[in-house]
């Protein structure tokens, strides 16, 4: 059972959104919050896979939210759920480390698929929103950084990451175990001094290397 805290400050929008993914029986809700500061009272509450989370939130943010748990839960997937259909929005909460970007005008399957993607380890657009990010993360490359060196395998396993490949995807291209993609994984990091797989997946984009 994956345990799933819902942030969200209207109430009726957290009831119908709780009811919509506990249609999955491997989806549980465990916890609710109206903002960010009790976000992350729930998060020292409980044991929790994932957040889906509001943006525009009274008090605490879900953007400011993000930031906090994921320095102080890294393991944890957040998927933000937003009315509002931002560039900067979406740039900003991948750069703290989200997991998903996703509008609440999506269909419940579709809200449903990016839960379990994220928390599968891959990430999760919506198309309208990832056909603004990406160009906008393109247009402003600066000079090419020296890469730090990368074997061909950590190559070819940064690249599907950048295309938002879970790990299992990944082995199953290249007929790996999942276990030694994860290993690589985390030599990549190390190379990169980077925090999570989302924070690879921009770097993969911002250097071609997806």
């Amino acid at each position: 059972m994956n345990r799933i805290l819902l942030v969200e400050d209207q109430g009726i929008v957290r009831q119908g959104l709780k009811m919509m993914i506990e249609q999955d029986d491997s989806l549980k809700v465990v916890a609710e919050a109206e903002n960010g500061c009790e976000a992350i009272d729930q998060m020292e509450a409980h044991v929790i896979d994932l957040v889906v989370m509001d943006i525009r939130m009274p008090e605490m943010n879900g953007l400011e939210a993000t930031r906090v748990i994921k320095r102080q839960w890294p393991h944890v997937k957040i998927l933000i759920l937003t009315t509002f259909n931002d560039d900067e929005y979406a740039l900003q909460a991948l750069r703290e480390g989200a997991n998903g970007f996703l509008l609440k005008t999506s269909q419940g399957d579709k809200l449903i698929g990016s839960i379990h993607s994220c928390i599968k380890g891959g990430m999760s657009l919506q198309d309208e929103v990832a056909a603004k990010v990406v160009p906008k993360l393109l247009s402003h490359k600066k000079k090419p950084e020296a890469i730090p060196p990368l074997t061909q395998r950590e190559l070819s396993i940064t690249q599907l990451v950048g295309r938002g490949r879970t790990n299992k995807e990944i082995a199953g291209e290249l007929h790996l175990s999942i276990g030694t993609v994860k290993n690589h994984l985390t030599q990549i990091l190390q190379k990169l001094e980077l925090r999570d797989r989302t924070q690879l997946a921009i770097y993969a984009v911002k250097h071609d290397i997806a």
